[in-house]
C-alpha cells in the first residue's frame, strides 16, 4: 500500500487528485495541504511514502518545501525513519522550474496534463524508490544536456555582493548578515537583488547554486 500526501493550493484540483488516487486499491491518501508550510506541519503525523507536490503556491513554494522534506527539515522528522519521496505534479514545464525541483531532491516530475494512468504509475514508482520524469520533461533535459556549450564570461559580483552571498550559502538570514557586517538589513536586501539580477535567478538557493556553477563561490 502506497501512502500519499497531496499538496496543492487549488481546492478543486486537490480534490480531483485525491479522488483519482483513492480509486486505486493499492494507494491511500493520508493527508492533504494547501501550502508548503501546512504540508511540513502535517507530514510527520501522516507518514506518507510519497508527497505529491505542486510548485507555485502562496507562501512557501513547492521547490523549497521539497528541499526541506528531502533534507528532513520539518517538525517531527526525527520520528520518521525514512523520509518520503517527492513527486512534483504541476502545470509548469520550463527548464528553470524543472532543474530547481530536481536540485531540491524531487524523485519525479510530472505535468498535470498527463494521463491519469501516468500519475498512478508515477506514484507507485516513487513509492518504490524510483525516479520518474514525464516524457516531455525527459526530452527537455536531454536536449539541454546536448546543447553545445559556448564559453560565457561569469557574471561579475562586487566584493560586497560576493561576501553577502557567501554568508547566505552558510545559512545566515538577512538580519544575521546585517548584524555580522554592521550594515542595514535593507542594504543586504538591495545587494541580494543585484546578485539575483546578475545571476538571472529569483531566489537565494538558486543564487548560491548558480554562483557555485560559475565558480564565484567554492
Amino acid at each position: 500500500m502506497s501512502r500519499v500526501f497531496v499538496v496543492d493550493d487549488h481546492p478543486i484540483v486537490r480534490a480531483g487528485i485525491v479522488g483519482l488516487l483513492e480509486t486505486e486499491a493499492e494507494i491511500t491518501v493520508v493527508g492533504e495541504a494547501a501550502s508548503g508550510e501546512n504540508a511540513l506541519e502535517l507530514l510527520a503525523d501522516a507518514r506518507p511514502d510519497v508527497v505529491l507536490m505542486d510548485l507555485r503556491m502562496p507562501g512557501l513554494g513547492g521547490v523549497e518545501a521539497t528541499r526541506r522534506i528531502t533534507r528532513g527539515e520539518y517538525p517531527g522528522s526525527e520520528r520518521v525513519p525514512a523520509g518520503p519521496g517527492v513527486l512534483v505534479f504541476t502545470t509548469y514545464e520550463d527548464d528553470e522550474q524543472i532543474l530547481s525541483a530536481i536540485e531540491a531532491g524531487a524523485s519525479g516530475y510530472l505535468v498535470k496534463a498527463a494521463p491519469a494512468a501516468e500519475l498512478i504509475a508515477g506514484v507507485r514508482a516513487v513509492a518504490a524508490g524510483h525516479t520518474v520524469l514525464a516524457p516531455s520533461i525527459a526530452a527537455q533535459l536531454v536536449a539541454r544536456v546536448r546543447e553545445p556549450v559556448e564559453p560565457v564570461e561569469a557574471p561579475r559580483l562586487t566584493p560586497r555582493e560576493t561576501e553577502i552571498l557567501a554568508l547566505v550559502a552558510q545559512g545566515y538570514s538577512n538580519p544575521s548578515i546585517a548584524a555580522r557586517l554592521v550594515i542595514g538589513e535593507s542594504t543586504v536586501k538591495t545587494h541580494l537583488l543585484h546578485v539575483f539580477e546578475k545571476l538571472e535567478v529569483s531566489d537565494r538557493t538558486r543564487a548560491v547554486t548558480r554562483a557555485m556553477e560559475w565558480g564565484i563561490l567554492p
